[in-house]
């Protein structure tokens, strides 16, 4: 009796996306690949963390937050008024 060759199996992986919404000035939306930490997005973006809050879903994320490449994200600038 021959073993013969093993059976093999592709697997085929989707790619994550991480998506990045910004709704103000003008709403559109941004596509990443790959975890990172806020800054970073922040750095990559072009945006400031001084004058922009980032959430994930009903939470706030600090700087150093990591976000997943599976995750939505929202950066809203922070307005103030008086």
């Amino acid at each position: 009796m021959g073993w013969g060759h093993p059976k093999t199996r592709t697997l085929t992986l989707e790619k994550s996306i991480m998506k990045v919404i910004f709704r103000i000035p003008k709403p559109h939306q941004v596509e990443l690949q790959g975890r990172r930490r806020v800054s970073e997005l922040a750095r990559e973006l072009g945006f400031n963390l001084e004058s922009h809050l980032v959430i994930r879903g009903d939470d706030l994320l600090t700087r150093d937050a990591v976000v997943e490449d599976t995750d939505t994200i929202e950066v809203r600038p922070a307005i103030s008024g008086g």
